[in-house]
């Protein structure tokens, strides 16, 4: 990809580089996401909000609240092209050109909205706080956390000279390089691209695929980026997330219930994917406690993703779980996808080569590895950990536990209920980093 980025960045053009381009601009479990909570929850009234959990780095004090809410206005304004949704129709995903409903994507032409939104100032930070129905809150999560992200990018690069931009992009260019060097030599690896939701920029985004794609070829299976892939002619990755456990759990009217909840949402999603894209996430209320109660056919998903965790910790438990139930995990897929970088993608792939089908979900640090490339040396560009998860639903407070305490969102009440319910311990896992 031809692309002058120091000179992009110097010269930002409202209608060449709005940061959210297309509604397809997000992951794509959103979409499946989307179409699970149309089909089975179309009522259901939620609220989202992002937090910053780099605390250090107040955004209040580098974004403008006024050109943000510009940038939200934009993406509320746009819809699905005729082109875009022709693509969901016929395209084949994960072997399958059923994924998408006639009916769900007609209500994507014709009925699809976002909904209201505040943004919000505290204690240094900019909040942003979706409120509506489900449908219409859901898929906030990625464009907002990317506007966030890209806001703090760009205010970064107004403060550098046209040179200052030029070396920025060199140091960048060259620490890809580097690592899609690493990568080459190593057999067998597969690697899925998961930075939309914190990457530097758009544009840096698609240089990063499409140069991942030209040094590691098939390694590359695809991008959890729907755009992406469908501009590029790439797979779209992913399934689903935390969301629908944490709201399944919300609405539960008993302890008993809200136990089971996490088992409910899989009989569902198998229900409305007719047996296919069937990978757990079981660390909503802890990884350990979720598989020692899973019914027998939780072990006849194709694999898990492990997002919370050690990932050679999850990656033997889960191994170990698959023998007790007596399914062989040669068979299997994990999936890690929590703040990877080269080297333990590399040593991850080692560990359980023969044993697993592994594959990573290579996030920020792919597309928005800026440590130390600052040509004054300055921390600017360093990645932070944005998230945007539910705050309530049906005007319940929605709670995730994660393996890792750090990660763990909701009242501190309502937490210690659910780590009761679910008897899960509080982990002090490693420091969330991105």
């Amino acid at each position: 990809m031809n692309v002058n980025l120091a000179e992009r960045a110097h010269n930002h053009n409202w209608k060449l580089d709005p940061i959210v381009r297309s509604l397809l601009d997000t992951d794509f479990y959103k979409l499946l996401m989307l179409q699970f909570i149309w089909k089975n929850f179309p009522r259901v009234h939620v609220t989202s909000e992002t937090t910053n959990r780099t605390t250090s780095v107040r955004l209040a004090e580098q974004i403008s609240a006024e050109v943000l809410i510009e940038q939200m206005e934009h993406v509320r304004q746009l819809r699905f092209r005729k082109s875009e949704l022709i693509w969901l129709a016929g395209n084949t995903f994960y072997g399958t050109r059923t994924i998408f409903e006639p009916a769900f994507l007609d209500w994507l032409e014709k009925d699809f909205r976002l909904s209201d939104y505040e943004v919000l100032e505290h204690d240094g930070q900019l909040v942003l706080r979706f409120s509506g129905l489900w449908t219409e809150v859901t898929m906030w999560e990625i464009y907002g956390l990317a506007l966030l992200s890209e806001m703090k990018t760009r205010a970064a690069l107004s403060k550098l000279s046209e040179l200052e931009l030029d070396i920025l992009y060199a140091r960048a260019k060259t620490r890809l390089w580097d690592k899609i060097e690493k990568l080459r030599k190593v057999p067998g690896i597969s690697i899925s691209e998961f930075g939309t939701r914190r990457r530097h920029s758009f544009l840096w985004q698609e240089y990063v695929v499409l140069a991942m794609r030209a040094g590691i070829g098939e390694s590359l299976s695809g991008t959890s980026n729907t755009y992406l892939a469908y501009k590029h002619d790439m797979e779209a990755m992913g399934t689903n997330a935390h969301e629908l456990p944490m709201a399944l759990a919300a609405i539960s009217n008993s302890d008993e219930e809200l136990h089971q909840s996490q088992y409910r949402v899989l009989e569902l999603w198998q229900q409305s994917y007719g047996g296919e894209l069937l990978i757990l996430l079981p660390d909503t209320f802890g990884t350990t406690q979720f598989l020692q109660g899973a019914p027998d056919w939780v072990a006849d998903w194709t694999g898990q993703r492990c997002d919370s965790k050690d990932p050679f910790v999850a990656g033997d438990e889960y191994i170990a779980w698959l023998m007790s139930r007596g399914r062989d995990a040669r068979r299997k897929r994990l999936i890690a996808s929590d703040g990877l970088d080269v080297d333990e993608i590399i040593a991850l792939q080692t560990y359980f080569k023969d044993r697993i089908r592994f594959s990573a979900g290579w996030g920020t640090l792919l597309t928005n590895d800026f440590r130390g490339c600052h040509p004054r040396g300055e921390h600017d560009f360093e990645p932070i950990s944005l998230v945007c998860k539910l705050i309530s639903v049906e005007g319940r407070p929605a709670v995730k536990l994660s393996d890792n305490a750090h990660k763990a969102t909701g009242p501190v009440d309502e937490v210690e209920r659910y780590r009761r319910i679910f008897g899960t311990m509080a982990i002090e896992g490693a420091e969330v980093v991105v």
